[in-house]
């Protein structure tokens, strides 16, 4: 029988329940345990993909085309666990299927609840959730102990341990030390009103994990233990890292949280957590001198959660090219106004998707000024469309080259909705989303990259690349490197002349993992080490993602 833990939060939101429990997932498989990972959200959108960046930070894509939470890019750069639709459901998912449900008549004419209703809802997502075969199905709880949103996942689970034997549940709640800075002091008070908020609701935390940025001293942890009701052993600090996020886990097991979860849990493994390949990464890391400068041009910059899966990436290609990768954040409405001079002395340049007109114009300039000037060039989803754009406009002088997105009129739309697109008028759910096939090119730079010819990624867009337009591409030198084969959309676009040029139509962020970066990201930071070798450029007071 499956186990479970569920891990929920106090305090405030944005403490890391995401990161601690995909590094619970790591630990665990690194004891030879399979683990799936589940978020329960509770907001009221059916899932994130119609909310502004602004307010959700990136839409997270599965193989099976579901649009997710952002911490499920966590799961899968931490494990291998398996994501599905089921991984993340929502307040307005559960409550969708409880309505469609009584519009059919299932429940007999009763009087639809929340209590049993909505919460045997949520019982039937944890147990979808929980993937046949594994070991331990972690589920972690959005929002904060207390909110009134979150009250139906919170009863749902209390009910959920209350059917199965003491041994298959661990709570393990994350919270907050804060640190006083005019006293010099961490305070305890607001995890006791955190783990007695959850309490009142009927759970009893297992498991404390207390988020610090100052060391935990054993007092601490034994009065935190004294009126939270919980051992001492089962208090864990979770100081703010040094270098990276992936020291979470390596922090976890040296305070024993392997050990305990697995005696609470009654699991029998011949194994101890092995954390050998994660602590080489780390300790490469932290030698790491060499650096190369990347540009990420995009439209919700100030932000750094909306191109959160894109800045893990290129810190994983820069692990595998013992290089740190420090960022320049350029606003595209900034290259618009202030000129291509902000990019000066970059070694490469990333335009990333997304979505709306604003900006579009500065991506289309900087990729002008990365192709005019050799400078490696990345572009993924609607910075590969704008690369067709910009090379339609000023090498094969189309006038006016646009996406019919926000140009319906334009006269040469090298950039077009897709076919089975335009009957849609629902938002929601409805783009090309998830993995499809793409055959790449003999003797192209992704052929060589991918050293393969036939490659799946995940999508997340409704437009394409104009096939009327392609014998004008093919004749001239930009290369079309990479096609889906089912519908014969070009997928991959490349200079083959240029140091590095290379757009693509989907999203590889999503299939880069710390010990495995994706190829092309990996080729890309490659050429981006080259250039600022041969350029000599000086190091430079940036942020490092690593």
């Amino acid at each position: 029988m499956v186990k479970h833990i569920f891990v929920t939060g106090g305090v405030v939101s944005s403490l890391g329940k995401g990161l601690t429990s995909a590094a619970i997932g790591l630990i665990l498989e690194q004891r030879g345990l399979t683990v799936s990972l589940q978020k329960l959200d509770p907001y009221i959108n059916v899932d994130p993909g119609t909310m502004s960046p602004y307010q959700h930070g990136e839409v997270y894509v599965t193989d099976d085309g579901a649009e997710t939470d952002l911490d499920l890019g966590h799961y899968e750069r931490y494990t291998h666990a398996v994501l599905t639709k089921s991984s993340n459901f929502t307040t307005g998912k559960i409550y969708s299927s409880v309505i469609a449900k009584e519009r059919r008549g299932d429940y007999l004419g009763r009087t639809v609840q929340v209590i049993p209703h909505i919460t045997d809802a949520i019982k039937e997502a944890i147990h979808e959730g929980a993937n046949s075969g594994v070991d331990v199905a972690i589920t972690e709880i959005g929002g904060t102990v207390g909110d009134i949103e979150s009250l139906p996942f919170l009863e749902a689970v209390r009910q959920f341990a209350l059917e199965r034997p003491k041994d298959d549940v661990l709570f393990l709640h994350v919270t907050l030390l804060p640190y006083l800075r005019a006293s010099g002091e961490m305070k305890t008070k607001p995890t006791q009103q955190s783990v007695g908020k959850l309490r009142e609701i009927g759970i009893q935390p297992d498991v404390l994990v207390c988020r610090t940025e100052k060391p935990m001293t054993r007092e601490m942890a034994q009065k935190i233990s004294l009126f939270c009701n919980v051992r001492p052993e089962a208090v864990i600090e979770e100081r703010d890292v040094e270098y990276s996020i992936y020291e979470v886990p390596v922090d976890l097991c040296r305070l024993g949280l392997d050990e305990l979860i697995c005696k609470h849990l009654g699991l029998q493994t011949n194994m101890e957590t092995d954390l050998a390949a994660w602590k080489q990464m780390l300790s490469t890391l932290k030698d790491l001198e060499q650096t190369c400068e990347i540009a990420v041009v995009g439209k919700y910059i100030q932000l750094h959660d909306a191109y959160k899966s894109i800045y893990e990436s290129l810190a994983h290609a820069g692990f595998s090219n013992l290089c740190k990768v420090k960022i320049r954040k350029v606003s595209a409405e900034d290259v618009l106004v202030k000129g291509t001079e902000i990019l000066n002395g970059v070694d490469g340049i990333l335009v990333p998707g997304g979505f709306g007109e604003r900006g579009i114009e500065g991506k289309i300039q900087a990729i002008r000024f990365a192709r005019e000037n050799n400078i490696p060039f990345f572009g993924i989803c609607l910075g590969m469309q704008c690369a067709v754009i910009e090379f339609a406009r000023n090498v094969l002088e189309l006038e006016g080259a646009h996406t019919l997105e926000h140009s319906p009129h334009t006269t040469h739309p090298v950039i077009s909705l897709m076919a089975d697109q335009r009957e849609i008028d629902q938002k929601g759910g409805t783009m090309r989303l998830g993995a499809y096939d793409c055959q790449l090119v003999a003797g192209t730079r992704s052929h060589e990259l991918y050293a393969t010819e036939q490659i799946s990624e995940r999508h997340r867009h409704r437009f394409e690349f104009n096939n009327e337009y392609r014998e004008q591409f093919e004749k001239s030198a930009m290369g079309l490197a990479g096609i889906n084969p089912q519908r014969d959309l070009v997928e991959i676009v490349e200079l083959p002349e240029h140091t590095f040029y290379i757009g693509v139509q989907f999203h590889p962020e999503f299939k880069s993992r710390p010990l495995q970066p994706h190829p092309i990201f990996r080729g890309f930071v490659e050429a981006a080490l080259a250039h600022t070798k041969e350029n000599n450029h000086g190091p430079k007071e940036v942020e490092t993602l690593a």
